[in-house]
This record gives structure tokens, C-alpha cells and sequence, in this order.
């Protein structure tokens, strides 16, 4: 959410998070921002999915034709039409699924076996079970799920997935803990999802997460006091492009330096934040720094790696 404080266009109280706010729209590749879109409280969590990532996987296949795509989400986009989207448009997904007593009662006997295995050995206890299922109205067809039945000392921690990807792809326990709960470390997955050997026990995170609130807390995405929603969305825009380049520079430039998985708080404080004399003459740009600076050794070899990527060449 991002909370508002004023009488902006399209100002509604949201119940779920007690305030009035909006609520952005992201979707990232590892950290790479694809998408920052403002709405309204009074939408569905899901709004506007369908037509974003329309024009995301047109360009990535225009670029990529060859490029598989799956998408990872939590329950809060678990809606039919994007599934059945993804479905015509060979697109994969695993997105979480909302507990109800009939997903429940499926899981009934691994969660016994959990809670038993629980008890015995005082520690936390999980298995899996893969069934197909369909809501008796809001699914246009049966889909196959995932159910993990985990029961922690003193509490039953029953959770589900469903997916369009086969058990070729992956079994139970491999894409609920690899691939749906690498949302939690989403940017060591760039490269083959289904390389990675598995990770037992691995907590569930989201590093979508982690990357909105490295925009909205670091990059002030969440100043949005202007009067209309479109010069929000204009303010988001800045904030976005903001996060854009500091990520090309944390992905090109600060690479072998103490920064080089820094957040955008540290870089600025650190990095850009300081102070400096410029002068400029007419063939070089002189920048000096106190003698006391403690990064001037970064600072150098960062300027040693942007060089390695000119952004402009002239023309040959």
C-alpha cells in the first residue's frame, strides 16, 4: 500500500491495511523493473495484471522469441483470468492459493503425518501432496495444486500453489520450495529455474518485497501528494526511472566493491550523497574529493567499470 494523507484523486480506505491509500502495481524480473503502475484502493489486488503483462511478454518475445516465461505471484493474483491468460499464451505460473476448508480436508492425512513427525522430534515437520482441484465457481477449469502440510511445535501451517507446469518440470517439494518460495531470493535465480538443487527448510520470503520497499522507502516512490492520480503516477514514473539507474549502476558499476549488492539507501548515502568540488574546463570534468572520503578507492574502481560500458558511442 502507499498510504495517503491528503484528499488525492481516487483517495479510498483500504480495510485490509486500515488506511487510505493507493495500491501500486510491480512486476520485477530478479531486480530488474518491468512494471509501476498506480491505482486506486477500491480495485481488486489482481487489477490491471492481464494488460501489463500483455505488453511485457510481447516485448520480451519480440526480443527473445525463444525466452520461457513464468510468472510467480501470491495469492492475491490467483484469479482465473490470469490463469487462463497464461494458459492460451504458453505462459507459465505458480501462484499462491488462498486456504479454504475443501483445500484443507485434501491435505488432512499429510498433515496428520506432519504433526506426528512434529511431535516426535520437536522440530518443525513437512511433506507434500499434489492433487488436481477446482473452485465450484470462480475456475473455468480444474488446475493442479500443490499442497505443503507443515506443522511447526505447536502450530499447523498448511499452504498451497497452483501451476500450469507439469511434474516434468517439477515434483511437489521442488516447486514449492525452489521456485514459488525463491520469491524470497529472486535474484540469485537469473539463469535456468530448474538447475538449482534444493533447499530444505528454506524460509519464504519475497524479494518483490524487498525490491518495492528498496523503491518506496529508499526512492521515495511513495511521495505521491500531488492532487490528481496522474501526477502520482508521473511522480512514480521518476521514482521507477530513479531505480533503474541505480540499479544499472549497482549491476555495471559496482561490481568487486563493497557495494556491489548495496541497497539504493546505502548508495546514495555512501556513494552520491557527499561532498565534492567540480570543475570543468573545456576537455575533462574534474571531481575532488576530501583526502579523508573513506570510498575513494570504490569510487575509483567504479569509475573503472562504467568505462568498460560507454553509454554512447560516436557514430564509426
Amino acid at each position: 500500500d502507499d498510504p495517503l494523507h491528503g484528499q488525492q484523486e481516487g483517495r479510498f480506505f483500504h480495510g485490509y491495511y486500515r488506511c487510505y491509500c493507493y495500491l501500486p502495481l510491480y512486476i520485477f524480473s530478479g531486480e530488474h523493473l518491468l512494471c509501476a503502475r498506480l491505482r486506486t484502493a477500491d480495485k481488486d489486488a489482481s487489477s490491471g495484471s492481464v494488460d501489463e503483462l500483455q505488453r511485457i511478454v510481447g516485448q520480451i518475445r519480440a526480443r527473445w522469441p525463444k525466452t520461457r516465461i513464468i510468472i510467480r505471484a501470491d495469492a492475491g493474483f490467483c484469479r482465473d483470468a490470469i490463469m487462463a491468460w497464461c494458459e492460451t499464451n504458453d505462459v507459465g505460473y505458480v501462484l499462491g492459493l488462498a486456504r479454504n476448508k475443501r483445500l484443507q480436508q485434501a491435505l488432512g492425512k499429510e498433515m496428520e503425518e506432519a504433526r506426528l513427525a512434529c511431535e516426535r522430534t520437536g522440530e518443525a515437520a513437512r511433506c507434500f501432496r499434489d492433487f488436481r482441484y477446482r473452485t465450484r465457481k470462480s475456475w473455468s477449469c480444474e488446475r493442479r495444486v500443490i499442497g505443503k502440510a507443515e506443522y511447526l511445535p505447536g502450530k499447523a501451517n498448511p499452504r498451497f500453489v497452483v501451476t500450469n507446469l507439469s511434474t516434468l518440470d517439477a515434483d511437489a517439494q521442488h516447486l514449492y520450495e525452489d521456485l514459488y518460495c525463491a520469491r524470497g531470493e529472486m535474484e540469485k535465480f537469473i539463469g535456468n529455474e530448474f538447475s538449482r538443487k534444493p533447499r530444505r527448510g528454506e524460509a519464504q520470503g519475497c524479494a518483490e518485497q524487498n525490491r518495492i520497499k528498496e523503491q518506496q522507502l529508499g526512492l521515495f516512490a511513495d511521495r505521491t501528494s500531488s492532487a490528481t492520480l496522474r501526477a502520482n503516477q508521473l511522480r512514480l514514473y521518476f521514482s521507477s526511472f530513479a531505480y533503474v539507474l541505480l540499479h544499472g549502476l549497482r549491476r555495471l558499476g559496482l561490481t568487486g566493491t563493497a557495494f556491489a549488492k548495496a541497497q539504493s539507501t546505502t548508495i546514495r548515502l555512501k556513494l552520491l550523497k557527499i561532498g565534492a568540488r567540480l570543475r570543468l574546463t573545456a576537455r575533462k570534468v574534474w571531481l575532488s574529493f576530501s583526502e579523508a572520503y573513506p570510498y575513494a578507492s570504490d569510487i575509483a574502481q567504479i569509475l573503472a567499470n562504467l568505462k568498460q560500458h560507454p553509454a554512447w558511442s560516436p557514430p564509426g
